[in-house]
């Protein structure tokens, strides 16, 4: 073996945490360019061989986008990428335990790239039928789905679980700095050809396909290193908590990337796992359904929270995108925060249940009073995408890789894939419903939308409760033996 194993898992954090950036950015312009697809004309001055009449407030709307309906259609768009999204998912796990992880992300990156761009290229064809948003957009949220059981699956392969929350919470940033990138490259060209928006984060996701087919690398194997160790020795795992510069050999049947090791040399994979059996893994319903709720949440401010800020501070379009990339700077924290948390006390979902019970009231009193002046909304923006993000991020990346490497599976290395794209897949519905609640009900009142997310949190909370018990009684058990110790 070499003797430079943790130069090549840094490496694979970094490829793969880049990877998803792209995803993630590509995403993101939507929520910005909204603002402008529809604003109160008034303001804008008209050049000088108009025609429209002064009185006219819509003239420099972009049709289909100028009627009264504009926050329904929008919605429309929005729900048409993540319903798509959601249904894919649950397929995506399935491919990606069966095909090459190299290959799958770069086709999936250059299919994303190419619909992101197709859907700025209608201002520049002049398009203003909605059918060509609704329809490229569905396609650019199925082919989206190839990238998140990919990179889960793929950093799982190279990480044990020792220090996992910590690592995953750090790698997990990238879904906040794509958001931020995208916020950015579209605040650029938003004013003016806001077309540009999208083609150029579209371009760069792309370009980031061809460098992951010269340059991911799936298994340690792959570069003769030894792979993770996710179950060993109950006892050991305790006293020496795994370093992930080390890693046991190919006999240890306790390590699930070594069975894979094994099962290459032996020429004999294990079948990959059905859906129903993922299902029967202690805590991936659980979790799902709590994803469900906390990606509601997280994806109506994804899409709405730039129109928002517009609406009620009566920021231009492109002050509003950059405002809102502190609500992803404070997701960055939050999922951090989280990982470190939850591996200190060795509670996935006691971390996520207490972050869920204080971004109620922390989402109450941005509304009410985050908008009365700057300073203040700055803060609360920081807090809230904290603990929105915070759970959002610990579900969707550690607690993923623990199922998927979960000691019941007894070696089955066939499982991560599918058990993240079941959690994230069933999380994707909450993203579709999300902003498609919002858009039906911000009409009667961005108050009521609020009122909407905060009891998501709670339902999001309330599922997680059987585990958290599980995890007291874990946690009592063990005081009970260290007590018995000293005693002895």
């Amino acid at each position: 073996m070499p003797t430079f194993p943790c130069r090549y898992r840094a490496f694979i954090l970094l490829i793969t945490f880049l990877i998803y950036t792209c995803y993630h950015m590509s995403r993101k312009p939507i929520s910005v360019v909204k603002s402008r697809l529809h604003h109160n004309c008034s303001e804008v001055i008209q050049p000088l061989n108009s025609t429209h009449s002064l009185n006219d407030t819509t003239w420099c709307n972009w049709a289909p986008f100028d009627k009264s309906n504009y926050k329904e259609l929008l919605g429309a768009v929005d729900n048409a990428f993540l319903v798509a999204y959601a249904i894919g998912m649950f397929i995506s796990g399935i491919f990606g335990e069966r095909l090459p992880l190299r290959y799958y992300l770069t086709a999936g990156m250059l299919l994303s790239g190419l619909f992101t761009s197709l859907f700025g290229l209608g201002y520049f064809w002049n398009i203003h039928v909605l059918w060509y948003f609704v329809l490229v957009q569905i396609f650019n949220g199925l082919v989206q789905t190839t990238g998140w059981p990919a990179v889960v699956s793929c950093v799982g392969n190279w990480f044990g679980k020792g220090k996992r929350g910590l690592i995953m919470g750090i790698w997990n940033s990238h879904t906040s700095v794509g958001n931020i990138l995208g916020s950015l490259l579209a605040g650029v060209w938003v004013d003016q050809q806001w077309g540009l928006s999208f083609v150029v984060p579209g371009v760069i996701t792309a370009i980031m396909g061809i460098i992951t087919f010269f340059f991911l690398i799936e298994y340690p194997e792959d570069v003769d290193c030894s792979p993770p160790q996710h179950h060993g020795n109950p006892e050991e795992s305790q006293d020496h908590p795994e370093d992930p510069a080390n890693g046991p050999s190919c006999n240890k049947e306790s390590s699930l990337e070594s069975a894979v090791t094994c099962s290459k040399e032996a020429s004999a994979q294990p079948s990959a796992i059905s859906f129903f059996g993922a299902l029967r893994i202690p805590g991936v319903v659980e979790f799902s359904l709590c994803l469900l709720f906390a990606k509601l949440v997280s994806y109506t401010f994804l899409y709405w929270l730039p129109l928002y800020i517009s609406n009620v501070v009566h920021f231009s379009a492109k002050e509003a995108g950059d405002l809102s990339t502190l609500f992803d700077v404070g997701g960055i924290i939050g999922g951090i925060l989280a990982g470190l948390v939850s591996d200190y006390i060795n509670g996935r979902a006691t971390t996520c249940c207490v972050m869920l019970i204080l971004a109620a009231p922390m989402m109450f009193l941005y509304n009410h009073v985050g908008q009365r002046g700057i300073g203040i909304s700055i803060v609360m923006l920081l807090i809230c995408g904290a603990l929105v993000n915070g759970p959002y991020a610990l579900i969707t990346t550690a607690v993923s890789a623990d199922l998927g490497t979960h000691k019941s599976l007894k070696g089955n290395a066939k499982a991560l894939s599918t058990v993240t794209a079941i959690i994230d897949g069933t999380g994707s519905i909450g993203a579709a419903l999300g902003p498609l609640l919002a858009g039906l009900i911000s009409p009667t009142g961005w108050n009521n939308v609020f009122y909407m997310l905060i009891a998501a949190d709670v339902l999001a909370c309330l599922l997680l409760c059987r585990l958290v018990y599980k995890e007291i009684l874990a946690w009592k058990s063990s005081l009970g033996k260290d007590k018995g110790y000293r005693e002895m």
